[in-house]
């Protein structure tokens, strides 16, 4: 396990070359000069080469990504062009609220979804499975930004029982972009476990344990929903992987503080560091969930456990 785990973590190195590299070529492609962005338009073409030059950005491109990476590599993340913070500095000042917002959303989505699709499942065909059916695909067909707006037209400005914007209510705050971001990924975790759990309800060992006559829940709860359960955390994982990248839209309709709308602020102002170590965090966080569900899978399959040792 220790040796897989230790593989994994260096294959983080190749990914974070090659996502860092295409970053830097994207942003080195799109249009408008930082240097001119920051002075304004007022700036004489003098003033906009003397900070091109002490930006570095005078010089190629190869050369200034190179430079980029060997600082990297020594842990800075660089200096913002448009705030001169450290990337580091407030990259990881917003990074909590990203993974407050993301955890959340998370924890709705299981609790909502796996009852869900497990019942869907046990109840096939019945008008429980198809209203549960319906909410599904709605919730992988509506965009986020578009929940969100609804959500806030309807709860916030209408009744006005949350805050439109911000987080400094606390729950209430939470409640509005959590929800946003849960419903999208709650349908495509009870879909995947209502397939699963039909899959394996039809199994001869669940025949088996129902003609030694077992109680239904408990054939359900014991035998059928662990092994059904591999999938889903696959889909689980995904899916968190995918609230971190569907946090950059809700956190810009909800005004949330996180790396996220930080991520589009930069990527409006040309900020090519900042934008880079946002994405670097969202990269390393989804390897690393994508490890974490590797390593689950071991408890929950002792098949896989065993490949493991």
């Amino acid at each position: 396990m220790i040796k897989f785990i230790i593989k994994r973590l260096l294959a983080l190195i190749p990914v974070i070359i090659g996502v860092t590299f295409m970053v830097y070529f994207i942003m080195s492609l799109a249009p408008g000069d930082p240097a001119l962005l920051l002075l304004g338009d007022d700036a004489t073409p003098e003033q906009i080469a003397a900070l091109r030059e002490e930006m570095g950005l005078d010089q190629p491109f190869i050369i200034q990504y190179g430079r980029y990476m060997v600082n990297l590599f020594k842990g800075d993340l660089g200096t913002s062009y448009k705030t001169k913070n450290a990337v580091s500095a407030e990259v990881f000042s917003r990074f909590p609220n990203t993974l407050i917002l993301a955890g959340f959303s998370t924890l709705i989505s299981i609790i909502l979804a796996l009852p869900l699709g497990v019942f869907a499942a046990v109840k096939q065909n019945s008008l429980f499975d198809t209203i549960s059916m319906v909410i599904a695909l709605l919730g992988v067909s509506i965009p986020i930004f578009w929940f969100g707006l609804l959500l806030i037209l309807l709860f916030a400005l209408k009744l006005g029982w949350f805050p439109v914007s911000g987080f400094n209510d606390g729950i209430k705050s939470l409640l509005l972009p959590g929800l946003a971001l849960a419903f999208q990924h709650m349908a495509a975790i009870a879909r995947t476990t209502r397939s699963s759990m039909l899959e394996t309800i039809r199994q001869d060992y669940i025949r088996t344990v129902r003609a030694k006559g077992l109680p239904e829940n408990k054939v359900i709860t014991r035998h059928a929903l662990k092994n059904a359960l591999i999938p889903t955390i696959t889909v689980i994982g995904l899916q968190i992987g995918g609230m971190m990248g569907g946090s950059v839209l809700t956190e810009s309709v909800f005004a949330w503080p996180g790396i996220g709308r930080l991520m589009i602020n930069s990527i409006q102002g040309r900020d090519t560091p900042m934008v880079l170590g946002c994405i670097l965090m969202f990269s390393i966080t989804f390897s690393i969930i994508n490890l974490i569900v590797d390593i689950v899978y071991g408890f929950v399959d002792p098949r896989i456990k065993a490949q493991y040792k």
